[in-house]
Parts: structure tokens; sequence; C-alpha cells
């Protein structure tokens, strides 16, 4: 077995890293743009007199920093070349979702944002898997350009994790379907030109078939957007939407008729791991900071390092990257390998230990640094803030350890490819 990663990855990370130093330091630091990223990061984030949507300066810094990777061939990594990406693996997104982390704050990659040099194209991707040839044909080109966009209209006040049971309902009209219902947490919905809403057409509740999802306008009559929800970490691009009537024809179909959760449920493992890889990265931070840290600072007259109560529980947290790290890019491989079902219970377990491990480090960092640590001049407290959130956005942690039971005794099974067999 060989655990080293692949020599053009790793030569990778440094081409990615001199893009960052020429391009994207110099554009963080001008024009006092680091406020985004020091102490006043939230306040500066945050147009307070909008109802705490993003300042339009900041989501405008975030653009131009996309634009920049994108002239560099680096923010289409994932995609197909034949649309200028780099057929990217899942093993690369998540060394470079990591690597990207573990340098702290930074116009490089904000996941307050979902934003990153190297982007994850969750729209894009779902296009090309799912788009029928007139939808691929009228939004892929917009979706590369950054001109057209969709919020994902999955989750309802009253059906959380649940998916199978939502209210929301779409009735056929003629030629097209009658949408009435209501989603919350739909991210990005203050600029996306469409929501991709999820409702019954069929079925009943709890069936996982029957659940279609429309690409629906924004500005059609009946959809409103009812409140943008505050949270812990702000500002905040996560509204509230109600559907009253809403009339959209069969070309808003995505996916197939019915076929609604399968297209959602496609990409959540490569989002999953990703993401796992991001929190792992900024744990490293903490620790890694925790440790400079606690070689400079003498209190009593000898450095923090050599006290046990500092030790320990650093040498604990490193401990869990290590291993973390290795399940990680195993999973990721396998994925690349074997299909993104293949490894849905490992994905569950690098997950929810990975959002866990994120929080712990970033409150331990807190710790060792003190007082200061507490403040916002460190940026701890907002990675905890930020990757709290991801215990329960990226399927809450329970649902995770939920699935990863249903696979141990027999409740749900692996999809693998014909003729490959899977672990035990």
């Amino acid at each position: 077995m060989n655990f080293e990663l692949p020599s053009e990855l790793t030569a990778y990370l440094d081409v990615l890293d001199e893009f960052i130093e020429a391009e994207i330091k110099p554009l963080e630091n001008e024009n006092d743009n680091i406020r985004f990223f020091d102490h006043r990061r939230e306040d500066a984030r945050t147009d307070w007199e909008r109802g705490g949507l993003p300042n339009e300066e900041w989501e405008a810094l975030l653009a131009e920093a996309r634009r920049r990777a994108d002239a560099a061939g680096h923010y289409r990594y994932p995609i197909p070349k034949a649309y200028g990406g780099q057929d990217g693996s899942n093993l690369g997104m998540a060394v470079i979702r990591e690597h990207f982390a573990t340098k702290g704050l930074g116009l490089h990659n904000d996941l307050q944002n979902e934003h990153s040099i190297v982007a994850n194209n969750v729209g894009l991707l779902l296009m090309l898997a799912y788009g029928t040839e007139a939808q691929q044909e009228e939004w892929i080109p917009l979706l590369l350009a950054g001109k057209r966009g969709f919020a994902f209209g999955i989750t309802e006040p009253d059906h959380g994790s649940d998916a199978t049971h939502m209210e929301t309902k779409a009735v056929r009209d003629g030629d097209g379907w009658r949408i009435t219902g209501g989603k919350t947490w739909n991210t990005g919905i203050h600029k996306a030109q469409y929501d991709m809403i999820l409702a019954r057409t069929s079925g009943k509740a709890g069936d996982g078939d029957g659940i279609t999802a429309f690409l629906t306008p924004t500005n059609a009559e009946g959809f409103k957007v009812e409140e943008m929800l505050w949270t812990f970490n702000m500002p905040t691009d996560h509204g509230r939407i109600s559907l009253d009537n809403v009339y959209v024809d069969d070309t808003a179909i995505f996916g197939g008729e019915g076929r609604g959760l399968q297209v959602v449920q496609h990409f959540f493992n490569e989002n999953r791991i990703r993401q796992a890889a991001s929190s792992l990265g900024a744990a490293q931070f903490c620790i890694n900071e925790s440790v400079r840290y606690a070689m400079e600072r003498k209190p009593f007259g000898k450095p923090l390092s050599t006290n046990q109560a500092i030790q320990f529980p650093l040498a604990e947290l490193q401990t869990r990257c290590e291993m973390l790290r290795a399940l990680i890019h195993k999973t990721a491989w396998m994925m690349d390998t074997y299909g993104n079902f293949a490894v849905s219970d490992k994905v569950s377990m690098c997950n929810y230990q990975a959002n866990r491990l994120c929080c712990e480090a970033a409150d331990q960092a807190m710790q060792v640094h003190g007082g200061l640590g507490y403040s916002r001049h460190k940026p701890f407290e907002h990675i905890y803030r930020h990757h709290r959130r991801y215990r329960i956005t990226e399927g809450a942690e329970e649902i995770q350890i939920r699935r990863i039971a249903g696979y141990m005794f027999g409740y749900m099974k692996q999809m693998a490819p014909k003729g490959v067999k899977l672990e035990d």
C-alpha cells in the first residue's frame, strides 16, 4: 500500500500557493480589504441596514477573487476539461480544501460564503449530470460566467432532516405545475435568480419517490422571501420563502418527474467529504496556532508548552487529525474508484467527526490563547461559530450516525458498480 499523495496533486498545491501569494494576498490587503478578515470581519461583511445581508463590497471582493482564479485556470478545477476545468478528482478536492483551511481565514477560501478560488460548483455539476439537453444549452454558459445560479429549496420549517414528509406540493395545471408551500434555509436566495424547489407531485408522505425538483424563478408571481434568518455567524444569506400557487411549465422540471431526491442525494457525498476536509483543515490551523503560541508565551517564567495541561489536549486533537486525515483520503479515493454511493457510511463518519473535531479544536485554541483567544482579534471564535453550523446543516450529526448504523446493521445497503465487491 502506498499512502503518498499523487505527485501531480502535491505539485498543484505549490502552484495554488504561488497564485495566492501573487494575486489573492495583495487583493486581500489593498483598500483596507483586510477589514473583512481581522477583528472587524463580522461588522464589515454585514449590511445591518438591509436586514443583515452580506455587504455589497464584501460580495464584490469575493467575485473579483473568483474572477482572478478563473482567469488563472484554478476556479473550475473539478469540472470537465470540455468546460475549462481540470477533471479534478474527489481526492484532489479534499486535499485542496484541507490545505486551504489549514492556512486560516483569507480571501483564498472563506467557507462562510462557500467561497474558494477552487470552486465546488455544485449547481454546474448538477446541471451537467441531470439537465436536459435544452437546459444544458441554456444554463451552462450562464453558470460558467457566474451570470445565473440557483439556491436549494429543500428544507421546510416543520420538516428539517426528513425531506420525504415535505408539505410543499406541485399539482398539474395544463402544460405546467402550480407549487404551494414553503422552504427555509435557502442559502444564497438574496441573489439567486432561481430556486431549486423540491415538491411532492405523487405518492404519499414518507415515500422517497414522487418528489420533483423544479428550477423556479425567484421573480415568479407568488414566490416571496419572507425573512432572512439571522444566525450565529453573520451576515446571513439564508432565507425563508413561501410559494403561493407559483406556476412553472414542464421545462422547469430538473432531473425527471418524481426523481428530485435522487438529484439532491447524488452530490451529497461529494459535498460532505469536501466539507469534512475543510473542517479538518480548520482544526489543524487551530492546533498549529496553539502550539506556536504555547512555545512563545512565557507566564511564570517558562513557556506554556512545558505544561502537560497544554500539551495533552493538543496531542489528543493532533492524533484525531491524523486518523481522520487517513480516513478522508481513503474515502475520497474510494469515491473516485468505485463511485459516489459506494462509501456512504465512511462519508458520514468523516463528516460528523470532522465537524466535531473542528469545534473542539477551536475551543481549545481559545483556551490556550486565554483572553486574546476569546477576542475577535484571533480567528478562533469565527471558526467555531462558522463550523458549528456543519454539525447541523450538512446532515445533522445524529442523522449521520444513524446512517452509519443503518449500514452496520443491514437496514441500508451500499451501492457498488457491477463486479466490484465492497469492504464488509
